[in-house]
């Protein structure tokens, strides 16, 4: 293979003016590290995006009308759809149909049925496809399941997974805000809890077996908003095969997993298996390793990375965040929003395509 970078030429933020406050150059700024920096044999060219600088800026950006236009121009690869949640199964679908390969945000789409569909034209149009779950590929995430899955620490018999923030969610968010707002899928479960039930499903999923996987069973409880409906904290209690292992996934947008950072609660995920004893850390050296994030970066070029890698190989999927777990992970929300009562419009939950006001 030539020492050349494999080069994955115009990638697109597709990010929308409902995304919300976050810095919409981010992905941009992480893509443009170059490759030396973190051993990638992939150079990305982000040099298009959704919205120009200023004019007193100069840039290579490239602005289009639609997304019908956006995905009409040859010289784009791939798409990286960063829409709200409601938005996903339509932007996607959207981008696929056109032939593009096309990394999506988590949550995937909204509801399972959606995201297999997107999976069935990926595959009969051979393109390459991704739920962008961007921690998977993080360094220490890689290195966590390898020494789960080397038996290091023995059996795991529970993982707990935490993600949530302290919010003041009447004045910060109101009715209006995508965290909240049910037009476009706000609530905690599909834009904090798919991170908590991530960690479950690489522990006690994505490493186990494939003939000993299968559909955990679900257990959850919600409590909504009642300025809009959505959920505003979630937990999941969920028993995976082969040996009934719990997993226990839990998300809130008004009581952070710290809430006093001068006095530290516990570590937001702990993985626990029967080679660790009561006061004792198992009989393996115990270590604190720390990963730096090469060039300043923000750690997204690593999902990048690996789709670059993928469609150099031909790969339509990756075997880190894989077709069959994004669904499983799906269906698991699904469950948990019917158990909760949690329903959103129906036009979001449509596998209609195309519909207007997307």
């Amino acid at each position: 293979m030539s020492s050349a970078p494999f080069t994955l030429n115009n990638w697109w933020n597709s990010q929308d003016i409902h995304k919300g406050p976050p810095d919409r150059s981010l992905y941009t700024r992480c893509l443009g590290h170059p490759p030396r920096s973190r051993s990638s044999g992939i150079l990305l060219l982000p040099i298009t995006c959704s919205r120009l600088p200023p004019r007193s800026q100069s840039s290579t950006a490239k602005a289009y009308g639609s997304y019908k236009e956006l995905v009409a121009d040859p010289n784009i690869d791939i798409i990286y759809v960063a829409t709200p949640h409601s938005h996903h199964y339509q932007n996607a679908r959207l981008c696929l149909e056109a032939g593009k390969h096309v990394l999506c945000e988590k949550a995937f789409t909204v509801n399972a049925e959606q995201a297999k569909i997107l999976i069935n034209i990926a595959r009969e149009k051979t393109l390459f496809l991704m739920e962008a779950v961007w921690t998977r590929f993080f360094p220490i995430a890689k290195e966590v399941r390898e020494v789960v899955k080397s038996g290091k620490i023995g059996e795991v018999k529970r993982v707990f997974a935490d993600l949530s923030f302290s919010n003041d969610v009447e004045n910060e968010f109101g009715t209006s805000h995508r965290m909240v707002n049910l037009d476009l899928a706000g609530g905690a479960l599909l834009d904090l809890g798919i991170y908590s039930l991530t960690w479950l499903f690489q522990i006690l999923y994505h490493i186990v077996p494939e003939s000993q996987r299968g559909p955990p069973i679900v257990a959850s409880a919600i409590t909504k908003y009642v300025a809009t409906g959505c959920d505003e904290m979630t937990s999941i209690i969920l028993t995976f095969p082969p040996n009934g292992a719990h997993g226990i996934a839990t998300t809130n947008i008004r009581v952070s997993h710290d809430p006093n950072p001068t006095h530290p609660s516990p570590a937001p995920i702990r993985i626990q298996a029967s080679d660790v004893k009561r006061r004792t850390p198992g009989n393996f050296e115990y270590q604190t390793i720390t990963h730096e994030i090469p060039g300043g970066g923000h750690g997204m070029f690593w999902e990048a990375d690996e789709c670059g890698r993928c469609i150099r190989d031909g790969k339509l999927e990756s075997e880190g965040m894989g077709w069959e777990e994004s669904v499983a992970i799906m269906r698991v929300m699904d469950e948990v929003r019917r158990q909760g009562d949690l329903k959103y419009p129906e036009c979001l939950e449509s596998v209609e395509f195309p519909l207007d006001g997307f």
